[in-house]
């Protein structure tokens, strides 16, 4: 047997990644939260420390960052392992042990009620129509009424100009357009669009839309929207919407509060 040696990643490479991984709970990235403490890099061996808002945080929610944080820094073609060191967590023994051991949630909390794969499914609908209530409005701001965007197929976006948010905003360029046809082809509009982008990736990771037939846009339960209840399903997606900003107000409160004692603790 041959061990197979590596130069490493990058910390560019290494931070990229983890920028793919989001707080389930906000939807946001866990660098753009700033979670993430320390990037230690030994050759193709990573060491990734961070810190929740909380000590108090979900155990679930903090399991699937923590292993999609693994996961995340493992798919680089030059990291041959991925450990997470969780901080200042009350079950940062158990999480830091299953994840880097390669447990499953319920072998890590043998008395936990529930799948973490629910919870997560979840989350990721509730995701979903948030992102997809920032979609729509950009198409109502474009002047589209609600026939025309229930209506939207995926085959009516240039799917080539769409790429995730995160690419947006790593290429510090967040006024890329993409023209959309509407009404089988009649015309077309042009919108902003790192909305439907990032309305797209959750769609397809909720396995909704794949196809170029499919109806883009749905129910909180993933059915076609008639035009009668656009106005019920949009009014949920705001409050998916408001419930994640205000979620994520606490959670900066929470933080910067910690920080303060934190601060307040080592001045003394």
């Amino acid at each position: 047997m041959s061990a197979r040696t590596s130069d490493g990643p990058t910390r560019a490479a290494v931070r990229d990644r983890l920028d793919r991984v989001t707080d389930p709970e906000l939807d946001r990235s866990i660098v753009a939260l700033e979670y993430i403490d320390a990037i230690e890099i030994d050759g193709g061996h990573v060491t990734v420390h961070l810190t929740l808002p909380t000590a108090w945080c979900s155990p679930a929610f903090a399991w699937m960052m923590a292993v999609d944080a693994r996961d995340e820094v493992e798919s680089l073609p030059t990291v041959e392992t991925a450990r997470i060191a969780l901080h200042d967590h009350m079950h940062e023994t158990e999480i830091n042990r299953g994840v880097n051991e390669r447990l499953t949630f319920a072998a890590a909390f043998p008395d936990a009620d529930g799948d973490v794969d629910a919870v997560r499914s979840e989350l990721d609908d509730t995701a979903r129509v948030a992102r997809q209530y920032d979609a729509v409005e950009t198409l109502l701001d474009a002047g589209l009424d609600a026939d025309a965007i229930v209506d939207f197929r995926l085959r009516d976006l240039e799917e080539d100009e769409l790429v995730p948010d995160r690419q947006f905003e790593s290429d510090g360029d967040a006024s890329e357009t993409v023209a959309v046809s509407v009404r089988d082809r009649a015309f077309a509009v042009v919108v902003p669009a790192a909305p439907l982008a990032r309305y797209l990736e959750k769609a397809r990771e909720t396995e909704l839309v794949a196809n170029p037939a499919d109806v883009l846009f749905r129910t909180p339960e993933g059915d076609p929207i008639d035009a009668e209840t656009f106005d019920l399903v949009h009014r949920r997606g705001r409050l998916a919407t408001v419930s994640m900003s205000s979620q994520g107000g606490i959670c900066d409160g929470l933080r910067e509060a910690r920080e303060g004692r934190l601060e307040g603790t080592a001045n003394d």
